[in-house]
C-alpha cells in the first residue's frame, strides 16, 4: 500500500513555525509524505514586526511545481494544502496546481485554510485577495478552514450565534467546499473562558469546545489546519476529526502556555499529535449524536 502524499504550497519560517513550518512536521507525524513549495521564506513571522527574507515570484513557485510534475509526482498526490496567499498571481498558481493534481488524480483534494484575516485585526491581506479567495479560490476548495471573520466575510453576513456560523458554513459549501471547518468560534453562547469549533458537511454539524488560553501564538491556524487534515485524510468521520484536532491543538497551546513561550511546543506535543487524549465532547447541532471521537 503506498502512503499519502500531500503537496504543500505555503510560506516558511526559519525560526519558529508558520505556514509549513507549522504544517510539515506534524503531517509527517501523522505519517504524511510532505511535498513543501515555499512561496515565501522568511526568518521569522513577521508578527514580530520584523522579518528578513524573500517573496518568492508566482513564476518561481510553478517552477517547483512544475518540477514536483517532472517528476511524476503529481500522479500521486492525495492532496494540495494552501494556506496564505500573497498575491492574486501566486493564487492563480496554487489553483493551476489543483487543476493538475485532480486530473491526474481525481481523488485528490484541495485543502485551504482562506487566510485574510481576524477579528480584532481586521484584513491583514493586501487589497483584492479577500475577494479573490472567496469568489475564485474557495469555491475550487473541497475543504476549508476559515476562522469566524473569515467566514463572515466569505457568508457576507455578520456571525453571533453558533447558528448564524453554522448557516453561513452552509452558505459557502453552496459555492463549493464539502467540509467547512470554523476555527476560532466566539459566539454569544461561548463562555469568555472558552473557544469553540464549528465543522459541517454533508455529515452534518458538530461544535467542539475547549479552554481558552491567555495565548495565540503565530501560526496557530497553520497548525489546526495541517493536523485537521491529517484526521480527514486518515478517513476519521467529521466528529472523529474535529474532536482528534482540537484535542492535538490544545495540547501544543497549553504546553507552549506553560513554557511561556511565544512560538509553539510542537516537537514537546508530538505524541498528542499522533494519539491525542480525546478530552473534549463533540456536540452535535442537527441531527447527529454526542461523540468523543475514535
Amino acid at each position: 500500500m503506498r502512503g499519502v502524499n500531500i503537496l504543500s504550497i505555503q510560506s516558511l519560517v526559519s525560526y519558529g513555525h508558520a505556514g509549513n513550518s507549522a504544517a510539515m512536521f506534524p503531517l509527517q507525524r501523522l505519517g504524511f509524505e510532505v511535498w513543501p513549495v515555499v512561496t515565501v521564506h522568511f526568518s521569522n513571522h513577521t508578527g514580530y514586526g520584523a522579518a528578513r527574507g524573500p517573496l518568492l515570484k508566482a513564476d518561481d513557485i510553478a517552477e517547483v511545481i512544475r518540477g514536483v510534475e517532472d517528476r511524476g509526482a503529481l500522479d500521486r498526490c492525495d492532496a494540495v494544502l494552501s494556506g496564505y496567499q500573497g498575491a492574486e498571481d501566486v493564487g492563480a498558481v496554487i489553483l493551476d496546481a489543483v487543476r493538475n493534481v485532480k486530473k491526474r488524480n481525481p481523488e485528490a483534494i484541495y485543502f485551504c485554510d482562506p487566510v485574510m484575516g481576524d477579528v480584532g485585526r481586521g484584513f491583514f491581506v493586501r487589497p483584492g485577495i479577500p475577494e479573490f479567495m472567496r469568489d475564485q479560490v474557495v469555491p475550487a476548495a473541497d475543504v476549508i478552514t476559515p476562522n469566524q471573520f473569515e467566514l463572515a466575510f466569505l457568508a457576507g453576513t455578520e456571525l453571533r450565534t453558533v447558528a448564524e456560523v453554522v448557516e453561513a458554513a452552509e452558505a459557502v459549501r453552496a459555492t463549493g467546499p464539502g467540509t467547512v471547518l470554523v476555527t476560532s468560534v466566539l459566539a454569544e453562547e461561548t463562555p469568555e473562558d472558552s473557544l469553540d469549533m464549528v465543522a459541517v458537511s454533508d455529515e452534518g454539524a458538530w461544535l467542539v469546545r475547549t479552554p481558552r488560553l491567555p495565548i495565540n501564538p503565530p501560526g496557530a491556524g497553520d497548525l489546526t489546519s495541517a493536523v485537521f487534515l491529517a484526521n480527514v485524510l486518515a478517513g476519521h468521520d467529521l466528529p472523529t476529526a474535529l474532536a482528534r484536532t482540537a484535542s492535538s491543538v490544545f495540547a501544543v497551546m497549553e504546553a507552549t502556555a506553560e513554557a511561556d513561550a511565544r512560538e509553539m511546543r510542537i516537537i514537546e506535543s508530538q505524541d498528542a499529535l499522533a494519539a491525542p487524549d480525546l478530552q473534549f465532547e463533540v456536540s452535535p447541532l442537527r441531527g447527529t449524536s454526542p461523540s468523543h471521537g475514535s
